[in-house]
C-alpha cells in the first residue's frame, strides 16, 4: 500500500508543483550565503560600533528565545501537514506554561517539561475533537482554544496558586504566578567555550565575530535545547523518511485519495494534532522553566510568531528552524534592550532591501525594484539622522520582523493542498 500511496501522492502533487519548481540550494551555496551574512554582520559591527551584533550574549539569548518559538512552529507544521490549521498554538503554549508551573515547583524541571507536553496535547485533543470529529471551522476552533486557555489558566492560577493558606501560596505563589521551579542544569562545551571567549575579546574583524556567535551557541545551553534539536531532526525523519509520515502528509494533500488507499484519515489527523499540541506545550514549558515559574501572560504572542515561523519555513523543519533563529534573535534584542543594535540593523535591512531591488530589476519588475530602492534609501537616512531608536520600537522588533518576513516569504510558499478543507469519511464515494 505504501508504494501505491507514494505514486498517488506524487501524481497529485506533480501538476501543482510544476510551475513552482525552483532549483534547490546546494550545500556550497548555503555555506556561501552564511559566510556572506557573517561578513556583513562583521562589517556592520566594525562600522557602527554595535558590539552586541555578534556578541556571545546576544546569540545565547537568541538560542534560548528561539527554542520556544521553534517548538510552536514545529507543532504547527505537524498539524498543517495533516490538513488542519492550528491557530490555537498560543493557547496550547499557555496550557503548557501553566502545567509546567503547577507540576514543576513540586517535582522539578523535568517533570515540568513532561507536564507541559501533556497540557499542550490536551489543547491539541480539544482542537482535534472540534475540527476532525465535529467539523468546526479550523480558525474558529483555534481562536476559541486561545480564549479558553487564557481564561482557564488565569482561573486555575487564582484557585491553586493564590488561594489564601494554600501550600502553593505559602511557597511563594500568587494569583499571577506559581512558586519557584528548581533550576534545570545547563552545559558548556569544555575548553572550546573558553577558547572562543578569548578569541572574541580580541575584536578581530570576522574572526572574533564568528567566535562570539559560536560561543553563544555552545555556552550555558539548556538540556531542553538539545531535546528541541532532536525533535526537529526526528520530525524530518518521521514525516519525510517513513511510511507513517507519508500517510500523514497525504491527509493534508488529498485525504480522499488517502482514504481510498486504506489510510484512516481521522486517526492520522488526531495523531498530528496531539503531537502539535504537545510540541507547543513543551515550548510553553521551556518558557516557564527558563524563568523558574509560571506567570500570567508568559507566552507573549510567541505561539503566533511560531505560526509565522512555520509559514516562513514553508512547512519544512529546516525552514522552521531558520525562522526560529531569526525571530529568536529579534526577541533577544528586545529582551536585552538593544536600541543601538536595532539602530545598526537599519543598515543591515537597507543592504538586504537594496539587494531585493537589484533582484527585482533583473527580473524585469521595475516598479517593485523602484519601491525597494526607495525603502533602502529611507532606511539609510533613518540611520544617518538618528543615534538610536525609541524603546517602543525595540519592544516591537519581533513583531515588525514577523510582518516583514511574511511579506517577503509570500511569493515562494507551497501550502499543503487540502489544508483547512472540511473532510468527512466516505465523501469521495
Amino acid at each position: 500500500m505504501s508504494t501505491n500511496l507514494t505514486a498517488a501522492v506524487a501524481k497529485g502533487l506533480s501538476g501543482k508543483n510544476k510551475q513552482r519548481e525552483r532549483r534547490k540550494l546546494s550545500y556550497p551555496v548555503i555555506l556561501l550565503i552564511i559566510g556572506g551574512a557573517l561578513l556583513l554582520i562583521s562589517a556592520l559591527r566594525a562600522f557602527t560600533g554595535a558590539d552586541d551584533l555578534s556578541s556571545a550574549g546576544q546569540y545565547g539569548g537568541a538560542l534560548a528565545a528561539g527554542v520556544s518559538i521553534g517548538l510552536a512552529g514545529l507543532g504547527g507544521l505537524w498539524a498543517e501537514r495533516a490538513g488542519v490549521i492550528n491557530i490555537g498554538l498560543e493557547g496550547m503554549m499557555m496550557l503548557g506554561t501553566f502545567c509546567a508551573g503547577w507540576i514543576g515547583w513540586q517535582y522539578g524541571p523535568w517533570a515540568a517539561a513532561l507536564a507541559g507536553i501533556i497540557g499542550g496535547a490536551l489543547g491539541g485533543l480539544i482542537h482535534a475533537v472540534a475540527t476532525v470529529t465535529f467539523g468546526v471551522d479550523h480558525i474558529i476552533s483555534g481562536v476559541a482554544i486561545n480564549i479558553l486557555a487564557l481564561g482557564v489558566t488565569q482561573y486555575l492560577a487564582k484557585m491553586w496558586f493564590g488561594a489564601e493558606g494554600s501550600v502553593a501560596a505559602q511557597a511563594g505563589g500568587n494569583d499571577k504566578q506559581s512558586p519557584r521551579i528548581e533550576d534545570m542544569s545547563s552545559f558548556s562545551v569544555p575548553w572550546i567555550s573558553d577558547w572562543l571567549g578569548a578569541v572574541e575579546k580580541h575584536g578581530w574583524f570576522f574572526v572574533s565575530d564568528t567566535a562570539g556567535i559560536l560561543r553563544g551557541l555552545c555556552t550555558n545551553v539548556s538540556w531542553l535545547t538539545l531535546v528541541a534539536v532532536g525533535l526537529f531532526i526526528g520530525t524530518f525523519f518521521a514525516l519525510w523518511r517513513s511510511s507513517f509520515g507519508l500517510r500523514l502528509r497525504s491527509c493534508g494533500e488529498n485525504p480522499v485519495a488517502a482514504e481510498s488507499l486504506g489510510v484512516n484519515v481521522y486517526r492520522y489527523k488526531y495523531a498530528a494534532l496531539l503531537v502539535s499540541g504537545g510540541l507547543a506545550g513543551l515550548g510553553g514549558a521551556f518558557l516557564a522553566i527558563g524563568v523558574h515559574m509560571y506567570s500570567d501572560g508568559q507566552t507573549g504572542g510567541r505561539g503566533y510568531i511560531g505560526l509565522a515561523t512555520m509559514i516562513f519555513g514553508n512547512w519544512r523543519p529546516g525552514g522552521v528552524a531558520m525562522g526560529a533563529g531569526l525571530f529568536g534573535y529579534m526577541d533577544s534584542i528586545q529582551l536585552r534592550g538593544g536600541g543601538d543594535t536595532v539602530h545598526a540593523l537599519l543598515l543591515f535591512a537597507a543592504v538586504l532591501v537594496a539587494g531585493v531591488a537589484l533582484w527585482k530589476l533583473r527580473a524585469g519588475s521595475r516598479r517593485a525594484a523602484a519601491v525597494s530602492a526607495v525603502v533602502a534609501v529611507l532606511l539609510v537616512l533613518w540611520y544617518a539622522f538618528t543615534d538610536t531608536v525609541p524603546r517602543e520600537f525595540v519592544d516591537a522588533t519581533p513583531y515588525v520582523a514577523t510582518l516583514l518576513v511574511l511579506a517577503l516569504a509570500a511569493q515562494r510558499l507551497r501550502v499543503p493542498k487540502a489544508i483547512g478543507d472540511p473532510y468527512r469519511k466516505g465523501q469521495g464515494q
